[in-house]
């Protein structure tokens, strides 16, 4: 798939720079990426440095790569909680990834999504904007077109499209508040992130919405959207989701050993216990306002129904 555009940008600036401005879809990583590999020209001629300057006005163009070429699109059920002509938003359930990993065939949201919408083969990763990990469930969003890709991408850099979490967290928070810490990917184990100062700034704020003698369970919202962010934040002030085996290890164990009476039940939850509940935003062709929210799922709430009989018996 080949992009023609125009630099409408009229001021010296690096071509990476430019193309993630005028692309926004694309991260400036992919954008340099791909002019590494030679697959970006300017007026017809290959640029092979990203710090290339551009100056307005010049006709480039850029070979995409089909991403989704070597996928086979596979008849997996949708959790669909909104459908229109241009975007289709899906309940992700647990133990589902959204893209395949380390060249495994695996039932993927992007398998689904191509058995279910044949024409998003054409359009980068299928459509999809935003991503949960594997074992997070709750709402996503995909375009249909890459022109709603595109205007989806934008609204997420210009932070607005408003997301909401709910999750339960070990320990107990005592009020409302915010974690302002930088974020990076772990210099060690490459899989996992980690709070560094020389991270990319990086803020996560949370409500009480209710307490429990070992654990609190709290809503959510995201101000920035790095990876595994929330995982990663409430683990730095001591508060890590439960069930949550990479950054949380010993908080399945911990409720297991203070909640004795409930350990069989509990052997069921080992996932973290996190949820993308909610997500408004305005539609970018009717410009209403749409809100979406998808329920709580089975396990967070029979987690929730136990913490409350045990707070019930201790009172």
């Amino acid at each position: 798939m080949f992009i023609k555009i125009i630099n409408s940008l009229h001021n010296k600036i690096r071509i990476d720079k430019a193309l993630s401005i005028l692309l926004p879809k694309y991260s400036r990583s992919k954008i340099k990426s791909y002019i590494l590999q030679s697959y970006i020209t300017s007026n017809n001629k290959i640029i092979n440095s990203p710090k290339k300057y551009i100056y307005g006005g010049e006709n480039i163009q850029i070979k995409v790569p089909e991403e989704n070429k070597n996928l086979n699109p596979k008849n997996i059920k949708l959790n669909i909680i909104y459908n229109d002509n241009e975007i289709v938003a899906i309940n992700k359930p647990n133990n589902m990834s959204v893209y395949p990993g380390n060249g495994k065939e695996e039932e993927t949201l992007l398998h689904a999504l191509l058995y279910h919408y044949p024409k998003i083969y054409q359009i980068p990763r299928a459509g999809i904007i935003h991503r949960l990990d594997k074992n997070t469930t709750g709402i996503m969003i995909i375009a249909k077109t890459a022109f709603m890709q595109n205007k989806l991408t934008q609204l997420i850099k210009n932070k607005q499209i408003i997301k909401e979490y709910e999750a339960i967290v070990t320990g107990n928070i005592i009020q409302h508040g915010s974690i302002h810490a930088p974020i990076k990917r772990h210099q060690i184990r490459r899989t996992q992130m980690t709070v560094h100062a020389t991270g990319k700034q990086s803020t996560t704020h949370y409500n009480i919405i209710r307490s429990f003698p070992h654990h609190t369970y709290i809503k959510i919202y995201l101000e920035t959207g790095r990876t595994h962010q929330i995982r990663v934040h409430m683990q730095h002030i001591n508060h890590p989701i439960v069930g949550d085996k990479i950054y949380g290890k010993s908080s399945c164990q911990i409720i297991q050993k203070i909640y004795k009476q409930y350990k069989k039940k509990l052997l069921f939850f080992n996932r973290q216990a996190l949820h993308a509940k909610k997500i408004t935003f305005n539609h970018p062709i009717t410009h209403n306002t749409i809100t979406l929210r998808a329920p709580l799922p089975h396990d967070i709430l029979s987690l929730l129904k136990i913490l409350d009989l045990s707070n019930k018996k201790k009172t």
